[in-house]
């Protein structure tokens, strides 16, 4: 039985952080359900346990809140949908890397359901969507923008932190960070692909892939 709670209003960091921690716990004592958490933060940034100083662009700018996810720099805030994952990887195959390709095809399904066609590539973190209507790479490819990002932290074989997807944030809160350390590509959101996509609709379409994803 996997649980869902979708919050109201803007979640405040610190506080999200301590419920997963503890719901981990208890799912790893079998003492709670497993959990699907809906939230949006106010602006800030945030920096995993690989994360370089240098690419923390603007340190004024929002908080920054030391992570326990992996992963490098990354922003949340208003507009973007953060799913806290915790799911018992212990009962699910104990294999972390399908777990990481589960939550990519969880997203990759879910903006399926808006005709969006998002990928992963090798060497770059999280989802990535072509930008046929936008000028060329510098190298002269199709460019190529993150629309979801993924960072997660086991403990006990149980998984917390989770996913991001940009539904209609600012994108120009993303300049003060290099999100992910990557610095070639850009950042963009269902909205900024012409989409006219609400929160509600993403939440709808995550419910709806989570299944086909996870209880295969």
């Amino acid at each position: 039985m996997v649980e869902w709670i979708t919050s109201a209003g803007l979640t405040n960091y610190s506080e999200a952080e301590i419920f997963m921690e503890t719901r981990a716990e208890e799912i790893a004592r079998g003492a709670a359900d497993e959990l699907i958490w809906l939230v949006e933060h106010p602006p800030l940034y945030t920096a995993g346990t690989s994360a370089k100083p240098a690419d923390l662009v603007a340190p004024d700018r929002f908080p920054v809140f030391p992570s326990k996810r992996g992963g490098q720099y990354t922003y949340h805030g208003p507009g973007q949908r953060v799913a806290y994952v915790m799911l018992d990887v212990g009962k699910r195959g104990r294999d972390v890397r399908q777990f990481v390709r589960q939550l990519e095809q969880w997203i990759i399904a879910t903006l399926a359901e808006f005709n969006v066609t998002g990928a992963v590539r090798a060497g770059r973190v999280g989802v990535w969507v072509e930008r046929a209507d936008q000028p060329l790479a510098l190298d002269g490819c199709i460019r190529e923008d993150k629309i979801a990002a993924i960072g997660i932290r086991l403990r006990k074989w149980v998984s917390f932190h989770g996913i991001s997807i940009n539904v209609e944030p600012d994108l120009e809160h993303f300049s003060g960070i290099v999100p992910c350390g990557i610095t070639d590509h850009g950042v963009t959101s269902l909205v900024d692909l012409g989409l006219p996509v609400e929160m509600a609709d993403l939440d709808t379409a995550l419910k709806a892939s989570f299944a086909t994803t996870f209880n295969k």
